[in-house]
């Protein structure tokens, strides 16, 4: 397994200041959304709001085998889909009723090095709907708990415990299969993304076979910095992903609820210290979440 890196007094200071970078970026956001934008109109946008505030796009031009490369400055998910949606997989304008996924990763320059700061975030157009009410709750509580699990000297599924059983048993809903959250750091190197992804691999829920997450047992250490972030599906925790419309022997990007039920998607950027879990991105939690007009 690889080794997970441990940050520095420095180093998490460095962690820190990307972290409210992308804070002020959903800051910005939730007071720019309105009825009747696309979200090609508001990825433009946040492209124009990154120059602004001398970050970079962590997203825009990554690639992975059998996709090709991100073509959108941020993930923009509607309803059913729950991740890595791009700015014109979904062509329609937002209306009332509608939830928007906003995941921005951002690249900030301290010293000489880059550091990422990665937070995502449930929007709804319009007052929600008890469902959509009851999901939002449901994943910010679960993501609460989740990191109040993560302490040191504690195995990685204690995290996984908290959020899916917050998730299943409390409210009713689906943990999304196999996907989850991620270390992050400082870009390694300028011909590649390494630094947005970074071991280890952290599942919301249990493992799915005795093989299926073999790090879960790994302990945290002071020092560890990931990106935490359950994905809720109403129905079901399946997904599926659709051919590339160019290219069909690739994958495109959005992620989608399996049944085509409703998705929400939450994520903190988190330092582990001696004295418990530090929230980087805990400003998010003010985030205005509701788009009234």
């Amino acid at each position: 397994m690889a080794k997970v890196p441990r940050l520095s007094p420095a180093e998490a200071d460095a962690a820190h200041a990307a972290a409210q970078k992308v804070v002020e970026v959903h800051r910005r956001i939730a007071a720019y959304l309105r009825h009747g934008m696309t979200p090609g109109q508001i990825d433009t946008w946040i492209g124009r709001l990154l120059d602004d505030i001398h970050v970079q796009s962590c997203f825009k031009g990554y690639v992975v085998a059998g996709h090709p490369a991100f073509p959108s400055h941020a993930c923009l998910s509607v309803n059913e889909c729950v991740v890595h949606g791009t700015a014109g997989y979904y062509r329609a304008p937002l209306k009332a009723g509608d939830v928007l996924k906003v995941d921005i990763g951002v690249w900030h320059t301290v010293g000489k090095d880059r550091w990422v700061g990665d937070a995502g975030w449930t929007y709804v157009f319009g007052q929600p709907s008890p469902l959509v009410s009851r999901m939002m709750e449901c994943g910010k509580v679960s993501l609460r708990r989740g990191i109040a699990a993560m302490q040191a000297g504690r195995p990685y599924l204690d995290w996984a415990v908290a959020v899916q059983d917050t998730v299943e048993k409390e409210y009713g809903f689906h943990c999304v299969e196999n996907w989850g959250g991620h270390g992050i750091g400082k870009k390694v190197d300028d011909k590649s993304k390494r630094g947005l992804h970074l071991p280890p691999h952290l599942l919301n829920h249990r493992a799915l076979s005795p093989d299926g997450w073999t790090e879960s047992g790994m302990k945290w250490e002071p020092g560890n910095l990931v990106a935490v972030e359950p994905m809720i599906g109403a129905t079901t925790g399946k997904t599926m992903q659709k051919p590339f419309e160019f290219n069909k022997r690739q994958t495109d990007w959005p992620v989608f609820i399996a049944d085509g039920s409703l998705a929400v998607h939450y994520e903190h950027d988190v330092l582990i210290t001696e004295k418990g879990p530090w929230v980087l991105t805990e400003g998010m939690e003010e985030i205005r979440d509701i788009v009234t007009e």
